[in-house]
């Protein structure tokens, strides 16, 4: 019997508010002004050419690129090996 008694309460509370609300409709004056959101701003990635070359300048209209190449020793945890290395550089032809 308590227990149908709580309910009876419950659900007399939740109908208790029975009054009419009218919305109106807010003037400018009331809102705040729009945010600006600031301006994105682009990612700038250098572009490597075709070559791998970066960066990339004018050498002349002579220019000659010397290139050294060797066989060097490189010791690593699976052993000693042999591995190319070149290194390269721009001169006055």
């Amino acid at each position: 019997m308590g227990l149908f008694s709580l309910l009876g309460v419950a659900a007399q509370a939740q109908t208790a508010g029975s009054g009419v609300h009218m919305a109106q409709a807010a003037s400018s004056d009331d809102l705040p002004p729009p945010r600006k959101r600031p301006q994105t701003r682009l990612r700038v990635t250098p572009y490597d050419g075709p070559d791998g070359v970066y960066p990339r300048y004018n050498p002349g209209p002579d220019a000659v690129r010397e290139c050294s190449v060797a066989y060097v020793q490189e010791h690593r945890p699976s052993g000693t090996v042999i591995t190319p290395h070149m290194s390269c550089y721009w001169r006055r032809g």
